[in-house]
């Protein structure tokens, strides 16, 4: 029995969403304690781009990526957890960081 927290990151929240519900199907199969999800402020990173270098400066584009976040704590993992976990298909667009806490 051990702790496990994972961060899922992606640019698109309903994708985010689908991977959350299948990560917490899975682990529910497996009888585990699942906390979460959690959801996280999403961040945001502006640019602003000249839109020709050389002439009129003042003629600018604005740019905007964010990223949304996702936290799920599985509190009493099993090694049936975690291969049901391993197997899942996931989205090539998120972003999954496991994390593992002990006991």
């Amino acid at each position: 029995m051990e702790k496990i927290r994972l961060k899922l990151k992606a640019y698109d929240h309903r994708v985010l969403d689908r991977s959350v519900v299948s990560i917490v199907e899975a682990v529910k199969r497996t009888g585990a304690e699942i906390r979460g999800p959690i959801p996280l402020p999403t961040k945001k990173r502006r640019y602003t781009v000249l839109k020709s270098p050389h002439i009129n400066k003042d003629s600018r584009e604005q740019f905007e990526i964010r990223v949304h976040a996702r936290i799920i704590d599985i509190v009493s993992a099993t090694s049936e957890t975690v291969d049901s976990l391993t197997k899942l298909d996931m989205a090539p667009e998120v972003d999954v960081e496991v994390r593992s806490m002990g006991k």
